[in-house]
C-alpha cells in the first residue's frame, strides 16, 4: 500500500480472482468499490461482454486496499478461478478482457478485440416473485408473454383456474420452478422459449436450480432483473430484492 500511495496516479486498481467452491457452472465477474460505483459498474459490464456473467458493482467498506489507498480505487474480481466455465472463458478471452479494462479506464483510444457472439442470455441483479393464485400484483385476467394456453406448458399450471380469475398468470403453480426475465427473443424466439430451461443461481446462498421460462419481465423501472416463482424463491433460500444470476438457455455439460 505504501508503494501505491507513493505514486502519482489518478486511480488505483487491484486485480484479483474470486474462489468459492469447485463448480462447472459460470459464476462471473464483479468489481468492488467504496466511492467509485459508476466506474466499477462500467468495468464489470465491459469484462462481462467477453463472455462472463455480470455480477456488477458491489460496495465493500471492509477491504484494506479500498480503504487505505489515498485516491480513488476499484478492486476487480475478474472471475471465479474454481469455476470451470469461468476459467475457460478467461483463458480464451484473456486479451479481450485486458483490452476491455483498458478501454474503460483509458478512454476510447484502445482498439477492443470483440469477443465472439454468445448464444446465451445471462443477467444478474435483484429478484422478486410472481404468479399463482395469491399474486395480487397481477390482474385476475393477466396472461403470459409467450404461453397462450395451459396445454402449451401444462407442467407450469394448477389443474384448476383459481376462483375469480381468468388469466394464466394467476393459474401458475407457485410451487413449480419458473422464471421471467427480459429475454432476448433474437437468441431464442418466442415460439421456442418453452422448449428450454434456465439456470437461476442465488448469489447469497450459492444455490442454483433450473427453472422453466414462463413470462417476459419484470419492467425495467422496478430495478429488478428477474421474477421467479414463490416456490423457487423458497428453495433458493432468498427473499425479494436479493440477487440472482440467470443463464438461458441452460444445457448441462
Amino acid at each position: 500500500m505504501d508503494y501505491h500511495n507513493s505514486q502519482r496516479r489518478d486511480l488505483d486498481v487491484s486485480v484479483h480472482f474470486y474462489a468459492y467452491e469447485q463448480v462447472s457452472k459460470p459464476m462471473g465477474v464483479e468489481v468492488l468499490y467504496v466511492t467509485q460505483g459508476a466506474l466499477a459498474a462500467d468495468v464489470s459490464t465491459a469484462i462481462s461482454c467477453c463472455g462472463l456473467l455480470n455480477r456488477g458493482a458491489k460496495k465493500r467498506t471492509d477491504l484494506f486496499f479500498l480503504n487505505e489507498t489515498a485516491g480513488p480505487a476499484i478492486l476487480i474480481e475478474t472471475c471465479f478461478v474454481d469455476s470451470e466455465a469461468d476459467a475457460e472463458v478467461y483463458e480464451r478471452q484473456f486479451d479481450a478482457i485486458c483490452e476491455a479494462i483498458a478501454t474503460v479506464l483509458g478512454g476510447n483510444d484502445v482498439d477492443v478485440i470483440l469477443p465472439p457472439a454468445t448464444d446465451e442470455y445471462s443477467v444478474g441483479g435483484k429478484v422478486s416473485c410472481f404468479g399463482g393464485p395469491d399474486d395480487t400484483g397481477v390482474s385476475p385476467s393477466e396472461g403470459l408473454a409467450f404461453i397462450y394456453s395451459v396445454d402449451d406448458a401444462p407442467q407450469l399450471f394448477l389443474p384448476f383456474q383459481p376462483e375469480g380469475t381468468t388469466g394464466l398468470a394467476r393459474r401458475l403453480n407457485p410451487y413449480v420452478h419458473y422464471v421471467a426475465c427480459r429475454w432476448d427473443y433474437g437468441l431464442v424466439p418466442k415460439s421456442e422459449m418453452i422448449n428450454h430451461v434456465a439456470l437461476v443461481r442465488a448469489v447469497e446462498t450459492g444455490i442454483a436450480m433450473k427453472a422453466f421460462p414462463a413470462d417476459w419481465g419484470p419492467h425495467e423501472d422496478t430495478g429488478r432483473v428477474a421474477d421467479i416463482s414463490p416456490g423457487l424463491m423458497d428453495d433458493l433460500d432468498i427473499t425479494t430484492d436479493d440477487e440472482v444470476e440467470v443463464i438461458f438457455p441452460y444445457m448441462e455439460a
